[in-house]
């Protein structure tokens, strides 16, 4: 099961964030040599991120700046098809407790971002034993919850360096669950198509936002979702903040969820934030 996951569309990109961009990663094969158009930390040559990103809710250096945005998203039953495919991925060591969300993709399989599995306090990879992905979670439950066995990285990290920065292109992360909770709750499927042409406005974000860190909340304000190429990456601009990294940019399918991409980072463009 596993070794046919990896060859379809595994490297998962960027979003934007309110009157900002969110940089979504995008998954070409896992294993496929990548070349970078522009080194980590730029796109298409020009600096990629603000560091006076630092509110809150991320617009700026008000720390209410962007918060009613966020107050303004959608809450959906996360216990309910199709939503409880997404959960949070919680981790806990000794120092540290925080959350990202992630989204099933098979039955043991959880599609996340990278950098939610590095720990800046300690400069090292969190262990697999330290985290747990609770699907569909709400206020305190979750539809099914399970420990990770181990995790899959981008072959451009070494996980024996201490000196990680995010790299959109590379920001995807698989993990592999202890237990086939997809079983219970069913999952969502990965794009087969690359996303060239990619120019769309029906997609959404859903994720577990630090400011509503116990409720699924949707996006629905991600404006006209582009492919960039220089990056392999694809930029929307959806109310989005800390506790969303990972979380899915999709859009809705008969089938259900359709991913195509992880919430990355958060980017500045010519026209602004």
């Amino acid at each position: 099961m596993l070794a046919a996951l990896l060859g379809v569309w595994l490297r998962v990109r960027g979003l934007l964030s309110i009157a900002s961009v969110c940089i979504f990663m995008v998954p070409p094969q896992v294993g496929v040599a990548q070349t970078d158009a522009g080194a980590p930390g730029h796109f298409g040559g020009k600096p990629l991120y603000l560091p006076e990103l630092s509110g809150v809710c991320a617009a700026g250096q008000d720390l209410n700046d962007g918060c009613a945005a966020i107050r303004a998203r959608r809450v959906v039953d996360a216990s309910a098809l199709p939503w409880r495919a997404i959960g949070r991925v919680n981790s806990a060591t000794v120092q540290t407790r925080s959350h990202c969300t992630g989204t099933l993709i098979s039955e043991q399989v959880v599609l996340t971002a990278a950098h939610c599995l590095y720990d800046e306090l300690r400069k090292t990879w969190i262990a697999p034993q330290s985290l747990r992905f609770v699907a569909g979670y709400m206020q305190g439950q979750g539809a099914a919850v399970s420990t990770v066995e181990r995790y899959i990285l981008d072959p451009s990290y070494d996980m024996g360096r201490h000196d990680f920065r995010i790299d959109p292109p590379a920001d995807w992360a698989l993990l592999v669950l202890s237990k086939p909770i997809g079983r219970q709750t069913g999952f969502a499927s990965l794009a087969s198509e690359a996303p060239e042409g990619l120019k769309t406005t029906d997609v959404f974000l859903a994720g577990y936002a630090g400011l509503r860190a116990h409720v699924l909340t949707v996006a629905e304000d991600c404006g006209e979702a582009a492919y960039a190429s220089a990056r392999d990456v694809i930029l929307a601009q959806c109310a989005a903040m800390k506790g969303d990294s990972g979380a899915p940019l999709f859009e809705m399918a008969a089938d259900g969820i359709r991913v195509l991409g992880v919430l990355s980072s958060v980017a500045g463009t010519q026209a602004g934030l």
